[in-house]
């Protein structure tokens, strides 16, 4: 009623829709206790897309724990995602039908069940990194995940600014990882770990995917 006084409106919301307590590392978020983080702060860490994947991993009805290890995981996750998509784009809205992006949405419908959307996206990007899977595939997946806010930028965006935050040059990372494929290309075995150790020691890990390519991550 305040509002819509303070703003003239006759009709603020339609919908009101009442979320769980936020909770921080298994206890009740509160400035009394001390306990709280702002999304500001958080974003001083994390990228968006995973503070975001992180509170979609739980109804919006049931208490959400804000851990560290529930964001790691988000974080892993959407690694993993971005190494299967590369850096396809999405497939576009008159590009014919995407069943994926159907799926998604029907699961949103049914009173916001954002869990369940996650685990159905999870299920498509296995199909999307099957070895054999075309690129619209890929482009399928990566719309779907878009219905969420997520997968926005490509794999080469995501990787160059991890490396930034985390001071590493994305350029070097990328030429060893040309020289580590030549090395195992060649069957150089001792070169290729010698490689990967290098970066292990620069905090990058790399990922040996099942289409022969290699992603990475800067190590957290």
């Amino acid at each position: 009623a305040q509002s819509r006084c303070a703003f003239d409106s006759g009709v603020m919301a339609r919908v009101w829709m009442h979320n769980g307590f936020l909770m921080l590392e298994g206890e009740k978020m509160s400035k009394s206790l001390g306990n709280f983080v702002t999304i500001r702060e958080l974003l001083n860490d994390w990228p968006g897309e995973v503070l975001r994947l992180a509170m979609l991993s739980t109804h919006y009805r049931q208490p959400i724990n804000w851990t560290r290890q529930g964001i790691g995981f988000a974080a892993k996750t959407l690694d993993k995602w971005y190494g299967i998509i590369g850096d396809e784009p999405a497939q576009g809205a008159g590009e014919g039908e995407n069943p994926f992006e159907a799926e998604i949405a029907e699961r949103l419908g049914d009173d916001l069940n954002s869990p369940s959307a996650i685990t159905h996206l999870h299920h498509l990007a296995e199909v999307a990194e099957d070895v054999d899977t075309s690129s619209a595939l890929k482009r399928r997946f990566k719309a779907a995940a878009n219905l969420m806010g997520l997968l926005q930028e490509t794999e080469s965006e995501w990787r160059a600014r991890q490396a930034e935050d985390a001071a590493v040059d994305a350029v070097m990372v990328e030429e060893l990882i040309a020289a580590r494929n030549a090395a195992r290309k060649g069957r150089d075995f001792a070169a290729a770990d010698h490689i990967r150790e290098q970066l292990a020691a620069k905090g990058v890990v790399l990922m040996d995917n099942k289409d022969g390519t290699t992603s990475w991550e800067v190590a957290r």
